[in-house]
């Protein structure tokens, strides 16, 4: 890669639905957001997120809004629409100070394209959800006439993701997520924990149902974890999956300590049940739980756009058993780092070869291609380019007040 032109000055328009920090539980993309921050400051740029004024991070915050939504899933109220309005009013305030290179973008594409959101300079936007669910169908379909945004540049996750939007808009990059394997204890050789691991919200197309059969059908003990969301399918799903499980107990309330192995983690694995559900874990608690895996099991029904949990996973030096599904063979090297097969059968076949990976492959793999210096590099050389093509003579000037649409922007910051 090379050089950026110089230090660039980042404005990441963060998503709401959680507040932007290193502790929490479910927040897949608030997770992607933190450590995107996090690399772009290391390496000596100025990253700015406008976010909930409940979040920390490394960069610099921006507050927009008192607090996160406190969810993904939460009934649409009028109140939540003007927080979200309010969140992209202050951000976009932000971001025509005139000091600003680059906007990176989250969520709200329809909020550009409707030109509601023009701050003035280019626009990145990560495309976090699969192409089937993206939205950019049904939007176009209800504003035929809106025009292409050319400072609008979309960023894919994964090869197989850029596909799926391969029909709908123009990719200018694909860049996969990373992580900061320092923060992931490693254990060199499986220890005396003898269970696999699966980790994700409860839904079927998780395939949590196939982990259950493939820990039984091998007879291993499985720490199933992940939260059950407000939808009907999923508590539906939940319930069925409650006939298969052994044991549920709650760790969410436990402090995660120096002697969170032994108080909490070796009371429930000394257990004669082969399933055990221990609910919605923390970032820290499911670093333990991830490190003294033999393995996690990722039976996915769906084209998943990613999956951090194969990343996080792998630099805890755990191996992967994956079905071949989405992203999985672009992230995971089968026979190297994990197994990535084709039905549960092959997957509890795979399960009595694990000890045959290196873990220290594992933990190589992410530090090679999936390193949050790696992903931040790739992002400022995207910055660079697009702030080096563009006219940044006609940014608009600080503090002037813009009306457009539904948002009235008049910097006013939370």
């Amino acid at each position: 890669m090379r050089a950026t032109r110089k230090r660039l000055n980042v404005l990441h328009v963060a998503t709401i639905n959680k507040p932007i920090t290193s502790h929490m539980g479910y927040g897949p993309i608030e997770t992607v957001i933190y450590n995107i921050d996090k690399g772009l400051t290391t390496l000596g740029h100025r990253s700015i997120v406008a976010c909930s004024s409940d979040s920390a991070v490394t960069g610099q915050k921006y507050g927009t809004v008192p607090r996160s939504l406190g969810d993904y899933l939460r009934e649409d109220t009028r109140e939540g629409r003007a927080s979200v309005d309010r969140h992209l009013a202050n951000a976009l305030a932000r971001a025509r100070r005139g000091d600003i290179d680059v906007v990176h973008m989250h969520e709200w594409f329809e909020y550009v394209c409707d030109g509601r959101f023009d701050p003035g300079v280019p626009i990145v936007t990560t495309l976090h959800v699969s192409g089937l669910h993206s939205g950019i169908e049904e939007f176009r379909a209800m504003h035929p006439d809106a025009p292409s945004v050319p400072s609008l540049h979309y960023v894919a996750i994964s090869e197989f993701q850029r596909r799926q939007y391969a029909h709908l808009i123009p990719v200018a990059k694909t860049i996969p997520h990373g992580l900061d394997t320092n923060e992931y204890p490693f254990n060199e050789r499986p220890d005396s924990a003898d269970y696999l691991f699966n980790i994700g919200r409860i839904t079927w197309v998780k395939g949590q149902d196939s982990a259950i059969d493939v820990a039984k059908k091998s007879g291993s003990k499985l720490i199933l974890a992940g939260c059950v969301q407000e939808k009907a399918g999923d508590k539906a799903y939940f319930e069925r999956l409650g006939k298969s499980i052994d044991f549920v107990v709650d760790v969410g309330r436990h402090p995660v300590d120096r002697s969170y192995y032994e108080d909490v983690m070796k009371p429930i694995l000394s257990r004669n049940e082969l399933i055990v559900y221990i609910g919605e874990l923390s970032t820290a608690a499911k670093k333990y739980w991830f490190r003294h895996a033999r393995a996690t099991l990722f039976p996915i029904r769906w084209g998943e756009p990613f999956g951090m949990v194969l990343i996080e996973s792998m630099a805890s030096g755990t191996p992967i058993l994956a079905f071949r599904e989405g992203s999985v063979p672009e992230i995971v090297i089968d026979g190297v780092t994990g197994f990535v097969v084709d039905s549960a059968g092959a997957m509890i076949r795979a399960v009595e070869r694990i000890e045959h990976i290196d873990r220290r492959n594992c933990r190589r793999h992410v530090n090679e291609y999936f390193s949050v210096g790696r992903m931040a590099e790739s992002y400022a050389e995207l910055y660079a380019e697009l702030a080096d093509a563009a006219d940044l003579s006609e940014a608009p000037a600080s503090g002037r007040s813009v009306s457009r649409g539904s948002l009235h922007i008049q910097g006013i910051n939370a």
